[in-house]
């Protein structure tokens, strides 16, 4: 690289670096020309010509430099930019592997441990079987089996004595035991731990996540990196309530000190019931804080009970005492930063106190994963992110912010249901029929807290929250889908009336009063303005925008929009035990951080169906075809069907409204006549998206014919015979790439199934679409079997179809014009042109007719 010659001539200086760029070599800059360049780059990386050309002028160290060597020079100083940025990902990346390798490496050791236990006492076992049936034979004798019961009551099992609550030392023999089954449990074999499905291992996954088999009680153990720090982790899974969303609330009674650095706390913990139909529950236990000698931070917990040993625990009327046994976190410092997290959670719901129906909610290791250990590794990667700066503000506030709001939408829907008496709930008599229960809140500034401004809400609306809510056994209905069915189409189950008064009593005016209603010839459209999600779009907070509505009072029409702040989580259908919800209340226009929020809303929990078969917990729709591969094609349609037709899912639902004291009885019935009204829609609509019995569940197909990847591939085999154009720009004719071309694809692809009478009178029905096509139609790929081809055409439409029906039957295919169309919920919808054409199986046999509808919206 050429040198700025610097000396006693300035003038021989300039010329000679002016020679040096005209015979095209770089310079070497001064220090001095180096920072007044970086001081410009953290001000503008890319100056434009003009700014080169001023920051030439403006300082004189740079006036020997052309304008080009400044553009190259911020060129390079911008590519080391994105080369430091690119190893820093890399290295970030690479540390990650190293631990999750490190993670994998000792999850295998743990299971050939577990492998080598099994054979032994598979052989144990067996000699067992062979001694007791020689025995059997010989009887003088003794029996193996009966040598060891006498074995055993010679000498039984030793029983912790009773601990004195004011004994520390007692309670630290409790803690160090809970230490040692839980690191058992964490790290040994303790357990027979089953990985669930679809938890895959990885840099970017959630975790390692396995589920108890066979013990007592139900049990979920995680293995997961973060990358905060060891102490930063332990203070935010001990905060349980910022992240459990069941958890009421976690008192510390009791902290005493050991000797070695650590605690032991006395903790006693309220939680919710997940429906109105169980009571909620309650812990009392003890957890134990300390260190490991390789630097591992421990936080073990276990209930104290009779049996353990250790204090009472405080009673509490309308609570079933639960028992937590040997759980906790371990926590491994990474090298490089960062946390490596073993979680166990292992608890006793005792459910044999709830309703037999609903003893799967309370028996299932999956529910617990999701609920507990998978909550905690989530919100641990998502307070690391935001941590980082990764997650952007949503509406201009932090995300901190944002997930408060989240909570408490959240901890309002459960306060609803369950309606404590400690709270200010009280039940009001049922009118002759239990279906839909009455709870009035007398205390709302108590139940909404103090941290939210309440006395404009109640200035000039009364003094009481009145809380209308049910629940009901669903069959056949994947929860997900009947959440996102009701997130989508709220005008299907909604009443905007009844919006109306919930919004007006967040308004401080003087038509906010009870009898507001909606006005007449009213149809609004909701719009959906995401806020924020989390780190695996498993939860999301957004503002629904209910456009155009108008009040009604005093024969005076006020047209005013309305807004909800709304929570949707668990919509995924591929994610086992995981609970749908949709929880909404109404806020103001201005949206302050401290808005009073009335939680309403849905909650479907699914209840685990009685066969332990893989096939049985997971939902088969194309979604999931496209994750399992062909794989999946192994299972038999028939047993698909019949699993999914025995899925079953309890549906809670809960709405708040306010009154005043005098118009109690008449909001009350109100609210009564409302929730019926909802629950008679949601079962419409269940039952309209539930599969029939021996239907097979996702792609629609008549019986006996091909599976999805198949379809695929006739379809764009068919369509680049008949126009010779590929359907897909891909090298690849895999099934699978396909099968995920055609899933993906903008247009809106459908097939429809093709009549032996080669007429369109027949009207055909749709058998496939893919997701641009059920967006289009608004439906669901259950439903879609549902509806015919003639039901979506209008009457122009369908005349040029049955006039090129035959040419597509003759030449294979035919372009339609543009022209519109009908959604399942009756909105028109526009497209630019429409294709159709013949799809032929193997045999060169027609088998479907296919559309396409190309850069379709709605009108």
């Amino acid at each position: 690289m050429a040198m700025v010659v610097s000396g006693k001539e300035p003038g021989k200086g300039q010329q000679a670096a002016a020679l040096a760029m005209d015979s095209g070599k770089y310079v070497r800059y001064t220090p001095e020309q180096v920072e007044a360049l970086e001081r410009v780059y953290s001000e503008c990386p890319k100056p434009s010509s003009l700014k080169r050309q001023q920051l030439i002028r403006e300082c004189p160290i740079l006036s020997n430099i052309e304008p080009k060597q400044i553009k190259v020079w911020f060129q390079n100083r911008r590519c080391r930019e994105k080369q430091r940025k690119e190893a820093s990902r890399l290295q970030t990346v690479n540390r990650k592997l190293t631990a999750m390798n490190k993670l994998l490496m000792e999850e295998n050791d743990r299971l050939q441990k577990q492998v080598s236990q099994l054979v032994y006492e598979n052989g144990y076992m067996r000699q067992q079987l062979h001694n007791t049936s020689v025995a059997t034979t010989d009887t003088s004798c003794e029996s193996v089996v009966t040598s060891g019961q006498h074995h055993h009551q010679q000498n039984p099992t030793p029983q912790h004595s009773q601990r004195d609550a004011n004994n520390p030392a007692g309670l630290l023999a409790i803690a160090e035991e809970t230490l040692a089954e839980f690191l058992s449990k964490a790290t040994g074999t303790a357990v027979d731990w089953v990985q669930m499905v679809g938890m895959k291992p990885g840099p970017d996954s959630i975790g390692i996540i396995a589920v108890s088999h066979n013990v007592s009680g139900v049990a979920a153990r995680a293995c997961g990196l973060v990358s905060l720090e060891p102490t930063k982790v332990a203070e935010i899974l001990k905060d349980r309530p910022s992240w459990y969303r069941d958890c009421r609330c976690l008192d510390v009674v009791t902290v005493i000190p050991t000797g070695n650095g650590g605690n032991i706390e006395l903790i006693y913990m309220q939680t919710y019931a997940p429906t109105t139909l169980a009571a909620a529950r309650d812990f009392w236990m003890l957890r134990y804080t300390t260190g490991l000698e390789d630097g591992s931070l421990v936080i073990c917990e276990r209930s104290l009970t009779p049996a353990t040993g250790g204090p009472a625990g405080p009673p509490a009327p309308n609570f079933v005492r639960a028992e937590v046994l040997s759980s906790g976190y371990l926590i491994r410092p990474c090298e490089g930063g960062g946390s490596m997290i073993h979680i166990v959670d292992h608890v006793d719901l005792d459910a044999w106190s709830v309703p037999e129906v609903l003893r799967p909610l309370y028996e299932s290791p999956k529910i617990l994963a999701q609920k507990m250990t998978i909550a905690a590794l989530r919100h641990l990667k998502q307070i690391a992110q935001e941590t980082s700066g990764e997650v952007p503000y949503g509406g201009g506030r932090q995300p901190a912010v944002l997930r408060t709001f989240s909570q408490r939408l959240s901890r309002g829907f459960n306060d609803a249901v369950n309606g404590f008496a400690d709270d200010g709930w009280s039940l009001l008599g049922s009118d002759g029929v239990d279906d839909v229960t009455i709870a009035v809140n007398s205390s709302p500034n108590k139940l909404l807290g103090s941290h939210v401004n309440t006395s404009a809400m109640f200035s000039t609306l009364g003094v009481g929250v009145l809380c209308a809510k049910a629940s009901m056994l669903l069959q056949n209905v994947p929860p997900a889908m009947l959440v996102r069915f009701l997130r989508e189409h709220r005008s299907e189950w909604a009443d905007c009336g009844v919006d109306a008064y919930s919004a007006a009593s967040m308004r401080a005016s003087p038509y906010a009063v009870p009898g507001v209603r909606a006005s007449s010839g009213f149809l609004g459209s909701q719009m959906i303005l995401p806020l924020a999600h989390t780190v695996e779009h498993e939860e999301f907070l957004e503002v629904i925008r209910l456009e155009g509505h108008g009040f009604n009072q005093d024969d005076v029409i006020l047209p005013r929009d309305m807004y909800l702040l709304q929570l949707c989580s668990g919509v995924d259908e591929n994610a086992i035990g995981s609970c749908a919800q949709l929880v909404f209340a109404p806020i103001d226009e201005s949206f302050a951080d401290d808005v009073p929020l009335l939680p309403s809303g849905f909650r479907v929990i699914p209840l685990d169906p009685k066969t332990d078969s893989s096939t049985a917990t997971r939902t088969l729709d194309l979604a999931s075809t496209l994750e399992i591969g062909s794989g999946a094609t192994a299972c038999s349609v028939k047993e698909t069907a019949s699993n999914a037709y025995n899925l079953r899912s309890v549906l809670t639902i809960a709405f708040q409204f306010t009154y005043e004291n005098h118009l109690q009885g008449n909001v009350a019935a109100m609210a009564r006549q409302y929730v019926r009204s909802v629950v008679a829609s949601v079962q419409r609509v269940a039952m309209a998206i539930a599969p029939r019995p021996g239907c097979q569940i996702g792609v629609k197909h008549p019986p006996g014919s091909p599976e999805a990847h198949t379809l695929a591939r006739w379809v764009s085999r068919s369509y680049r015979a008949h126009t010779g154009i590929d359907l897909f720009r891909v090298d690849s004719q895999a099934s699978d790439s396909l099968l995920k071309l055609l899933w993906h694809h903008s247009d809106s692809i459908m097939c429809c199934s093709l009549k032996a009478s080669d007429s369109m009178e027949a009207s055909p029905v749709f058998t496939f679409s893919n997701q641009a096509g059920l967006d289009m139609l608004e439906t669901t790929l259950i439903a879609l079997q549902d509806i015919t081809l003639e039901k979506i055409l209008d009457d122009g439409a369908r005349k040029v179809l049955c006039s090129e029906f035959p040419k597509i039957m003759q030449q294979g295919h035919a372009y339609l014009p543009a022209g519109i169309c009908m959604s399942s919920m009756g909105r028109p919808v526009s497209y630019e042109q429409a294709v159709a054409w013949k799809v032929s199986n193997e045999e060169d046999s027609p088998h479907c007719l296919a559309f396409m509808f190309v850069n379709w919206s709605f009108v």
